[in-house]
């Protein structure tokens, strides 16, 4: 077996989490939500785009989303946060990961945001470099529990699945 090429599979979760707050456009997954309310952060806070950022680099051994893009850092600003994803696809590449598949799950009650999820996914997969079938959004209603149901934030939470290969074992 020596020399030959070896399969890697690695798996990565990312989580974040932003306030509601009044004055700011609500932005998940790439995508202006018409909402009265927006999230609270140094960037545009996308909650979904930053979930599958940590996702990919948490698999890929690179740290989190803040090792890279400093929160505070002005340079980030207001930034959109596909650049984080395109960035954060071009370091999963160079360090020789390829994405099989990205989940994102998002808790919030209000707004609704089903109708919304194809063009989550299609702009998360043109930022990722993915065909769209590669990217779930799922949004989760939460009952009215937590923060996410009284209307206070939201969350979001990644899972991802990357390949490589290695021909030194």
């Amino acid at each position: 077996m020596s020399g030959q090429p070896r399969i890697r599979i690695r798996v990565g979760q990312g989580i974040d989490v932003h306030p509601l707050v009044e004055g700011r456009p609500l932005v998940l997954g790439g995508v202006l939500v018409p909402y009265e309310r927006g999230l609270d952060g140094h960037s545009d806070a996308d909650v979904v785009a930053h979930a599958a950022c940590d996702a990919l680099l948490g698999a890929a051994g690179l740290g989190d989303l803040g090792r890279h893009f400093v929160a505070g850092d002005p340079r980030w600003a207001g930034m959109n946060s596909l650049e984080f994803c395109r960035r954060v696809a071009a370091l999963v590449g160079e360090a020789g990961w390829t994405v099989g598949n990205l989940s994102v799950t998002v808790l919030c009650d209000r707004p609704r945001i089903g109708a919304l999820v194809p063009s989550m996914e299609a702009a998360l997969a043109g930022a990722f470099s993915l065909h769209p079938d590669q990217i779930q959004v799922i949004p989760k209603a939460t009952e009215g529990l937590a923060f996410t149901g009284r209307g206070e934030g939201i969350a979001a939470m990644a899972v991802c699945l990357l390949t490589g290969t290695e021909t030194k074992l």
